[in-house]
C-alpha cells in the first residue's frame, strides 16, 4: 500500500478507532518495532492525535536497526549514523487496549520512508513480503509462537519453590497465571495453555495460532509486553532471556508453523508419509536445509549459543523428528503442523517467519527431500550433525546464504549481519556467568 492509498484507507477509521478507545478510558497509546537484535522498540503518543498519526506517521530514525541489544548503535554499509528519518503507522486494525497497563493501547507499526516508498529494512512488512510470495503459488501459513520466560522478585529471588512443572508452582502464582489468561483474552489472543516449566520460576504460554505470519509476530510481541504489564502489577519481573542461568536451562521461543493450500491442510494428508503432503514436506526441508543459517536470525547471540545445548529439549540438532523434543524440526502429527524448536526471544519475530518462509519456499521450488526422521536422543547416535556451535559459525552461515540474502534484500541482510556480528564480539572471551547476566533483563 502506498502512501496515498494508506492516508485514503486510514480516513474515518482513525477517528472513529479513537472514539472507541477513548470510551474505554485510553489516553496514550504505544505504537511498536522489533529491532533485529530482538528489542521490543516504541514509539508513543496521545490517544487525540491518533488521526493525525495515522495519516502521516510518526519519525523515527533508521539506525535502530544497527543497535546491538546493549543499545550500542554500529554500522552497515546502508545504515548507521546520525543520518536519515523514518514515518512509523499504526496497523488500526490491531490496535488494542492494553488490560494490565489501564490508559494506554498499543499497536505495531510498519515503516516507510519520508516520501512514503517502503522502508528497505522493515521486517514487518518483509514477512507480509514472504507471506505474499507464497500466496502468489497457492501457498498459506498458519503460525504460531511459543513464550517461555522467568520470573523473579525486585530482590531477585524466585517467587516459586515448586518442582518443574508441579501444580504446587500454580498454586503459588494462581492469581498472576488468571490475571496474565485474562489479560490476553481481553487483548484478542487465545490461549491453548499456562504452565509451569522446567527452571525456577519459569513459565510457557501457548497460544492459538495466528493466520498468517505478520499475525502471528504481532500476536508474540503483544503477548509478551502483556507478560511484562502482568507481571510488574503482581510485584514481578519477566526475562525472556535465552539463557536466564548459566548452565541452566533457557527460554526458547518456538515457532511453530502448518502450510495450506486454499482450504486443504497439507500436514494432514492421509495418503502421504506422516501425512506430509508434497509440497509441505518439501518446505520443511527447505527449511531444515538452511537451519545453520536461519540460527543466526532467531538464535544467533551468545546467550541463545548457552541454551542450545543437547538433551535438554532445545532443539540443539540439525534434524527432524515425530514428536522428537530433542530435535530442531518437531513434526506434530496429531495437531497437523511442525515445531522450530532451536529459537528464542533474541529473534525479531517478523523477520524470523520471513525468513523461514523464505526457505521453505525454495525447498519447494527445488523439491527437497527429507532424510528420515531421528528416533531418540540425537547425542546419543552417529551422523546427527550439530546446529552452529558458536554465534560466528552460524553468522558464517547466514554470509553464505543466498536465499536468504534474495529474501531480504541488501540492506536488511546486511543490518542483521552487522548486529550478529557486534553482539559476537562485544560478548568475546566473556565466560558464560557473565554473558547470561549481560542479557538476562534485555528481554
Amino acid at each position: 500500500m502506498g502512501a496515498s492509498d494508506r492516508r485514503t484507507a486510514a480516513d474515518g477509521e482513525a477517528e472513529a478507532r479513537a472514539a472507541q478507545l477513548a470510551a474505554r478510558g485510553v489516553e496514550m497509546v504505544a505504537m511498536t518495532i522489533v529491532d533485529n537484535a530482538g528489542i521490543c522498540r516504541a514509539k508513543t503518543f496521545p490517544l487525540a492525535r491518533l488521526p493525525q498519526v495515522a495519516e502521516r506517521g510518526v519519525g523515527m530514525a533508521p539506525c535502530f536497526d544497527v543497535y546491538t541489544s546493549a543499545d550500542r548503535m554500529v554500522t552497515s554499509p546502508h545504515l548507521g549514523g546520525p543520518d536519515g528519518d523514518l514515518r512509523l503507522f499504526p496497523d488500526l486494525d490491531r490496535l488494542v487496549p492494553l488490560t494490565a497497563q489501564p490508559g494506554w493501547a498499543w499497536s505495531p507499526a510498519d515503516r516507510y520512508e519520508q516520501d512514503g516508498r517502503v522502508y528497505a529494512s522493515c521486517q514487518r512488512l518483509f514477512a507480509r513480503r514472504m507471506a505474499d510470495r507464497a500466496a502468489a503459488l497457492g501457498l498459506r501459513l498458519s503460525m504460531g509462537y511459543e513464550t517461555e520466560w522467568t520470573l523473579r522478585r525486585p530482590d531477585g529471588s524466585c517467587p516459586t519453590t515448586g518442582p518443574a512443572y508441579g501444580m504446587s508452582r500454580v498454586v503459588e502464582l494462581s492469581d498472576y497465571g488468571r490475571d496474565l489468561v485474562r489479560a490476553l483474552d481481553e487483548q484478542g489472543v487465545r490461549v491453548l495453555q499456562f504452565h509451569p516449566e522446567y527452571s525456577p520460576g519459569q513459565f510457557e504460554v501457548s497460544t492459538a495460532p495466528a493466520d498468517g505470519p505478520v499475525a502471528a509476530a504481532d500476536d508474540v510481541v503483544l503477548v509478551r509486553e502483556t507478560i511484562r504489564g502482568v507481571s510488574a502489577r503482581h510485584g514481578l519481573r519477566a526475562s525472556f532471556a535465552p539463557t536466564f542461568l548459566a548452565g541452566g536451562v533457557g527460554n526458547g521461543c518456538h515457532l511453530h508453523l502448518s502450510l495450506h493450500r486454499g482450504t486443504t491442510a497439507l500436514h494432514r494428508d492421509p495418503t502421504a508419509p506422516y501425512g506430509l503432503a508434497p509440497d509441505a514436506a518439501a518446505f520443511l526441508a527447505g527449511v531444515l536445509e538452511r537451519l545453520p543459517a536461519l540460527v543466526a536470525v532467531g538464535a544467533g547471540t551468545p546467550a541463545s549459543g548457552l541454551r542450545l545445548e543437547p538433551s535438554r529439549w532445545a532443539g540443539a540438532y540439525r534434524c527432524w523428528g515425530v514428536e522428537n523434543r530433542e530435535a530442531a524440526l518437531r513434526l506434530v502429527p496429531g495437531d497437523g503442523h511442525a515445531e522450530l524448536k532451536c529459537f528464542d526471544a533474541t529473534a525479531n519475530p517478523y523477520l524470523l517467519a520471513g525468513s523461514v518462509i523464505a526457505a521453505g519456499l525454495a525447498g519447494v521450488a527445488q523439491g527437497v527431500k527429507l532424510p528420515e526422521p531421528v528416533v531418540g536422543d540425537p547425542a546419543t547416535l552417529t551422523g546427527v550433525p550439530r546446529l552452529p556451535l558458536s554465534p560466528d559459525e552460524a553468522i558464517g552461515q547466514l554470509e553464505a546464504s543466498d536465499v536468504l540474502r534474495e529474501a531480504m534484500g541488501e540492506v536488511l541482510y546486511e543490518a542483521v549481519l552487522a548486529v550478529r556480528r557486534a553482539e559476537s564480539e562485544d560478548f568475546a572471551g566473556r565466560a558464560p556467568d557473565e554473558i547470561a547476566a549481560g542479557t538476562r533483563w534485555r528481554y
